[in-house]
């Protein structure tokens, strides 16, 4: 029963827009004549993938007049936007997030249901990317002790490669390790990340045993330092930034050290790991990025290369600053200029026109609730480890059993169901106590028994995303959903990861290879991302997707 629940929310999610704003593209897009026309290659020489992490979908207008003509205004000129981009499963977290995009499924199936979850059987926190049979390349750290093996399903990567008995050439880059894993794919060539606690780009066994020469090299420049050699100051005046808050506010996060939240940023005398949190991060690994592509000779052969990208530093930034903040403005000034530089680098080696690029983000993000009080507007914080300690101490005093919340992650809650067996009590009883407990919580709109999912009273697309982030053997046991506007935080800075549009509203614009100019408004899922690159580029689409072909570009 539950499994037709499953697909019949997936189907509503796909057609529930069929009678929505028809697509402002032009007429659809005739392949064979433009390659006669053109001399457009049969298939692009190379795909280009970037997931920008917490990229909102109206930081594409948003900063607009300040954006130069050769990044972000190109692809929108240039390229087709699929403007109303939603996340289709929920948490909104940055691992499920990169995963979906390159699986064309959901957490439900693709097994990645959080950055983190916790394991009944192994009884401790699990990460994504996690592997004790693997061991780091590149550094003396155990920053490569990842691989993609708890992903449960192929990406559009592995795909490629089997379509052509693995002659075409996939990477992955991202300073985290997980942006960098979870879109290459198992049977990628290479997955690049960055290890803050030695400022190198690492790798792991999964995929070779000794660090290429030439990241060798890009280590030995240490990056890192040059870019952190002057303090991070604005691009234009700090008085010009009027789309933003005061620079400086009680409500945002200080660099260590800093005493307090304006500019200039002093970063040089953090650590390695203060690259991250700036906006030359993304300089850095769109820079290693051209190196790989280079060192593979990615776009240059018979068939279609991958190169997937995902920019970590957005949200570094933005958790620590907020989406109003001054620093997430000249953030994405600099990564417009940056996006410039390298649409110039694949016009050069590829050639415009014969490699395709997207870009779109793994998730939103929320307004810092002091902005929000500032301004009058809802919204506030939930503690989830103070929640979780007073249910522990409230279970204990009522029924007798201790420790009854074995774990918290992704805003859902796992129980100890031995400990509640060995006492003898209802393990319902205890549920619907702790439910009505957590109710009282101004910050708790709804919370309810996972097992309950498709029974439980709740709106659509909230029922289904959550249906679609619900894994049977990985998820917890109680759902937590926290009220418009807040978030799981401190006094400083933001988050995301619920159902709200803020957190789920995302990016999505294509530019290059087989794409005319345009839009839609029609809504469009994370999950159609990869159905429509296995479209475009005639291979099977990946083992778990469920996502439908966009086919204002497919034509």
């Amino acid at each position: 029963m539950k499994f037709t629940h499953f697909l019949t929310g997936v189907l509503l999610f796909s057609t529930s827009v069929v009678h929505a704003q028809k697509a402002t593209s032009p007429k659809p897009f005739n392949h064979h004549a433009a390659a006669k026309s053109s001399k457009m290659s049969a298939k692009p020489k190379l795909v280009v993938g970037v997931v920008v992490d917490q990229m909102r979908w109206d930081y594409l207008y948003r900063y607009g007049n300040r954006y130069g003509a050769g990044g972000f205004k190109r692809l929108l000129q240039e390229g087709f936007s699929c403007e109303n981009t939603l996340i289709n499963y929920t948490p909104t977290i940055t691992a499920c997030g990169h995963t979906c995009v390159y699986t064309g499924s959901v957490p439900a199936i693709h097994g990645i249901i959080g950055n983190s979850w916790y394991s009944p059987e192994l009884g401790r926190t699990v990460y994504c990317a996690e592997d004790t049979t693997v061991t780091t390349v590149g550094s003396t750290s155990a920053a490569g002790k990842m691989s993609p093996r708890n992903m449960l399903v192929t990406t559009i990567g592995d795909e490629l490669r089997l379509s052509n008995n693995f002659q075409s050439k996939v990477v992955g880059v991202a300073i985290k390790d997980r942006g960098a894993i979870l879109p290459a794919g198992h049977s990628a060539n290479a997955a690049f990340w960055y290890d803050g606690s030695t400022g190198n780009w690492v790798t792991s066994t999964w995929y070779m045993k000794e660090l290429p020469a030439w990241a060798q090299e890009f280590n030995q420049q240490q990056y890192p330092k040059q870019y952190l050699s002057k303090p991070w100051t604005t691009l234009y005046p700090v008085s010009t930034y009027t789309l933003s808050t005061a620079d400086e506010k009680p409500y945002e996060g200080r660099y260590k050290n800093a005493t307090n939240t304006a500019f200039p940023h002093t970063l040089a005398d953090i650590s390695n790991t203060a690259i991250s949190a700036s906006p030359f991060g993304n300089t850095m690994t769109l820079e290693f990025a051209k190196k790989a592509m280079e060192a593979y000779d990615m776009g240059k052969g018979d068939v279609t290369d991958f190169m997937a990208i995902s920019l970590s530093s957005t949200d570094y930034v933005g958790h620590q600053f907020g989406p109003n903040s001054i620093e997430v403005e000249d953030t994405y000034l600099r990564l417009d200029q940056d996006l410039a530089t390298l649409f110039k680098y694949l016009d050069a080696r590829v050639g415009k026109g014969q490699y395709l690029f997207f870009i779109t983000a793994d998730h939103g993000v929320a307004h810092v609730p002091g902005f929000l009080e500032e301004n009058k507007l809802p919204g506030g914080t939930w503690d989830e480890q103070a929640a979780v300690k007073d249910l522990n101490e409230q279970v204990a005093a009522k029924f007798g059993v201790k420790g009854i919340v074995k774990g918290s992650d992704n805003y859902q809650l796992w129980l100890d169901h031995d400990a509640v067996a060995a006492a003898g009590k209802n393990e319902n009883e205890i549920r619907q106590f702790m439910i009505a407990r957590l109710l009282k919580s101004p910050a708790i709109a709804k919370a309810f028994p996972v097992e309950n999912l498709m029974v439980t009273n709740l709106p659509e697309p909230m029922r289904t995303m959550m249906n679609n982030g619900f894994n049977t053997k990985r998820s917890g046991d109680i759902q937590v959903v926290l009220t418009p506007g807040y978030i799981d935080g401190g006094k400083t800075g933001t988050t995301h990861g619920l159902w709200y549009p803020y957190d789920a509203h995302i990016p999505l614009v294509w530019m290059g290879w087989g794409i005319q100019p345009g839009k839609t408004n029609r809504t469009v899922g994370m999950t159609d991302i990869t159905p429509t690159l296995a479209a475009l580029l005639r291979i099977q689409m990946p083992s778990g997707n469920v996502g439908q072909v966009i086919q204002e570009i497919t034509h």
